[in-house]
């Protein structure tokens, strides 16, 4: 079923919004309409330059966007916490609208009383994202896939760890090699039709959910298999779901995902770390489980312009002696020739 999505971003479209510019990116349903009264009279691609293939309208409230026919309300914000909090009035109104909506918040819109009986009323449905099904324990049975695991990581949250999968999954299929991207948030569930909110898992069973997915992704006999990492190691809030994918989906190789400017954890005081220290970091707490090697360096260097983000890139190389770019800024198939190498030669070495 196609969804023509109108996205509800107020006031956070141009900046915050990493769900909405996610799926306008990568998914395949398209989208008609923003709903930011701070852009409203824009077009997307005019307010976010990347997402250059969308020149869908931004308009200021749910009126303006209905003569563009949408039939889903997509919520485009991910706050911290992932309440609903001044979100309801306009998922209400999309409701009434006859809007089915679509949510990755943290805020379950299926419990949600108000909400619940206003859908049922009017016979739309409500998709929670970060619903989480049943999940064991991890097993151990993610160690005996034969697919390598690559699971990519960062220097803090929203940095890029997603649209680096993405993007060594599209370099892979111009290849002609079956790399699966496996999502483990709202975003890219959004974006694949499949996937686990790890972030929503009780602790107990979050490296379970984490080992499923893979056992999943592994069924379709991929090449590869492209676990979309969340959060930091050094995060003071979200290290528990980084360590529950480095533990649960048995990594065999890492990719670090850096934004280099960014010099402090995203609302938090906390320093974020050099490459050398993340890379030591992350190989330490593999080693004792399953010992896997950071093998190549992602940097987002949007905001610095070329001269200073290939200085960034030079920069990266130079100190930590491994590949390393901006792939979506200047392309991603020289990158994915290196990481894939290198994951061939562990082929050869494990086998």
């Amino acid at each position: 079923m196609i969804r023509r999505y109108v996205v509800l971003a107020p006031d956070a479209f141009a900046q915050s919004a990493k769900t909405a510019h996610g799926v306008i990116a990568y998914g395949s349903d398209p989208v008609v309409a923003v709903i930011d009264s701070s852009c409203a009279g824009k077009r997307v691609c005019d307010v976010v330059p990347h997402l250059a293939r969308c020149d869908a309208p931004i308009v200021a409230s749910l009126n303006d966007a209905l003569p563009f026919a949408p039939s889903a309300l997509l919520v485009g914000t991910a706050p911290i916490g992932g309440a609903l909090g001044d979100l309801r009035s306009g998922v209400l109104a999309a409701i009434a609208a006859g809007l089915d909506i679509v949510s990755g918040l943290h805020s379950m819109l299926a419990e949600d009383e108000e909400i619940a009986s206003a859908a049922r009323k009017r016979g739309v449905r409500l998709y929670d994202l970060r619903a989480v099904p049943a999940t064991p324990v991890f097993s151990g049975a993610a160690y005996d896939i034969a697919a390598p695991i690559l699971l990519t990581v960062g220097n803090d949250c929203n940095v890029g760890k997603m649209t680096v999968s993405l993007e060594l999954c599209s370099a892979a299929r111009r290849a002609q090699q079956r790399w699966n991207f496996v999502p483990t948030g709202q975003t890219g569930i959004a974006i694949a039709g499949w996937g686990i909110a790890v972030d929503r898992t009780i602790a107990d069973f979050a490296a379970g959910a984490c080992e499923r997915l893979v056992l999943e992704a592994a069924k379709r006999q991929p090449d590869a298999i492209v676990v979309e990492g969340q959060g930091a190691i050094n995060h003071p809030a979200y290290a528990p779901v980084t360590l529950a994918l480095l533990y649960g989906c048995a990594p065999d190789a890492l990719v670090l995902v850096c934004m280099p400017h960014r010099t402090t954890i995203n609302a938090y005081a906390t320093p974020t770390l050099p490459y050398r220290e993340l890379i030591r970091l992350h190989e330490a707490l593999l080693a004792a489980v399953k010992p896997a090697n950071v093998i190549g360096i992602a940097l987002n260097t949007r905001g610095l312009d070329e001269g200073a983000a290939r200085a960034e890139i030079e920069r990266a190389r130079a100190e930590t002696q491994l590949p390393a770019d901006d792939i979506v800024r200047f392309g991603a198939d020289a990158f994915y020739a290196a990481i894939a190498g290198s994951l061939r030669k562990r082929e050869v070495r494990s086998a």
